[in-house]
């Protein structure tokens, strides 16, 4: 049952989680929300139509009803979930994970997602536990429905004009391409990978992994682009590539949707939700320029979303390429946000300004990325990384609700464990490049050297 974890149930398909295991969280599912239907979607790869199968059935045999909407992006499920009311839903998708991964992304009414603290971990004891599953005296029912012209037309309301825009797009031959090209339809755009396969045959679906960025840098570069973006496996994360053909850091990206919400909605003082790895840059200037009152938080949907909600924020993102928005029923959608992301870098040119300039504006301090080390002991490496830098520097904040998060007069850093690996994360953020090496060096030094750490 390694599949289960704190955002979603995920894994190896067939080695940490098969189709009895489907079934079993169909059957229970129901009871556990109280949902006499329950709306269900899928994702493109290979395994998904078997979980798919196993799933429904489950869900029937429990005498619960399903609307199934068949091939979906995983933002199609919450809105469907959100707009029509449904108290359960699943997306059968492993996000941005390779071909061999599958898993089942389960939300709740208003799309709040069901995490393993509000449900899952309930329904993973039941299944070890070996309760039973008798099939219900009245089965339930399977409806195929379309709720893709609705979303569609849901989407198309926060389109701009893009005509002075060249755009180059990547959608990981996963769930963007459903609506990719209608959304854009008209504009000048150039696509890559543009095809639906579960196989991924031309890179891995995730948008985070340097490597996998490489073709749409080539196609901004080769074709003159103003911005590129990438979408992840099953569109619910967007990244992007400026006008230079470089990644952009998606934490910068919170940022800059002020100028969509505050500049041209005139939207004033609003709440913005970032998570503990955000640069201080991004809270500084929205701050200061648009007086934001800005919320930390944990990493991770589970959290971000419910966050979001219980602040009433207007937006809000991760560094993982999630966006999450008010307009969305607090819910995060790839497709929404590079259809907000588009319209500024098209705003903003119109002045004048290219996407480059914007975020080169918006850069304050030198960053080292999440850096992952390879450790058994993770809690004994976060508090002794704690340890060792309170001692050398007494820290302005201390945050300690994700692993742990200490701020200095010049410096930052985060430390945090891997919901799902022995991976430790470290990120780092200073005011010059030396001083971040220094940091990096000495957190290294101390995991390597008394945790046995390895880099991952």
């Amino acid at each position: 049952m390694g599949a289960f974890h704190a955002y979603d149930i995920r894994g190896i398909y067939g080695k940490d989680f098969d189709k009895e295991t489907a079934y079993k969280v169909g059957y229970f599912l129901p009871g556990l929300l109280g949902a006499g239907k329950v709306l269900v979607g899928r994702d493109c790869r290979v395994s998904s139509p078997e979980i798919h199968d196993s799933l429904i059935k489950g869900i029937t045999d429990a005498g619960a009803d399903v609307d199934d909407i068949g091939l979906s992006s995983t933002p199609l499920v919450y809105f469907g979930t959100a707009n029509y009311g449904y108290e359960a839903s699943v997306q059968i998708t492993a996000s941005h994970n390779p071909p061999e991964y599958n898993g089942m992304k389960v939300s709740r009414r208003n799309a709040l997602p069901v995490g393993l603290d509000s449900g899952l971990g309930q329904i993973k004891q039941w299944i070890d536990e070996g309760r039973p599953t008798p099939v219900a005296e009245k089965r339930g029912t399977v409806k195929e429905i379309d709720i893709k012209p609705d979303y569609e037309k849901f989407l198309l309301k926060f389109k701009g004009d893009y005509s002075n825009l060249r755009i180059a797009f990547d959608l990981s031959n996963g769930m963007a391409t459903l609506f990719a090209k209608d959304i854009f339809a008209g504009e000048r755009a150039e696509y890559l990978f543009d095809t639906m396969d579960g196989r991924f045959p031309n890179h891995e679906p995730n948008p985070l992994v340097a490597r996998n960025v490489e073709p749409l840098k080539k196609l901004v570069s080769e074709s003159g682009a103003d911005i590129g973006v990438i979408y992840d496996g099953d569109a619910d994360r967007v990244m992007f590539v400026d006008d230079k053909a470089r990644f952009v850091a998606p934490d910068l990206v919170i940022a800059m949707m002020a100028l969509y919400f505050c500049d041209e909605r005139g939207e004033k003082n609003p709440r913005v939700l970032q998570e503990i790895r955000s640069s201080k840059a991004v809270a500084e200037f929205l701050r200061e320029g648009y007086g934001a009152d800005v919320h930390t938080w944990r990493v991770g949907r589970a959290f971000a979303a419910p966050k979001l909600r219980e602040i009433d924020g207007l937006w809000g993102g991760e560094l993982a390429g999630h966006y999450y928005f008010k307009d969305f029923f607090y819910s995060d959608s790839g497709m929404l946000a590079s259809i907000i992301v588009l319209r500024i870098v098209s705003a903003l040119k119109k002045k004048g300004v290219r996407f480059s300039e914007e975020i080169d504006s918006l850069v304050k301090y030198r960053n080292s990325g999440e850096i992952n080390f390879r450790v058994e002991d993770k809690a004994g490496a976060m508090e002794a990384l704690k340890a060792r830098f309170e001692a050398e520097e007494k820290p302005q904040k201390v945050m300690d609700f994700d692993g742990y998060r200490l701020e200095f007069p010049e410096w930052w850093f985060n430390v945090r464990p891997s919901n799902t690996e022995p991976y430790l994360r470290f990120i780092c953020e200073a005011t010059t490049d030396e001083l971040l090496k220094r940091k990096i060096d000495e957190a290294a030094e101390l995991i390597v050297k008394d945790f046995a750490g390895t880099l991952a």
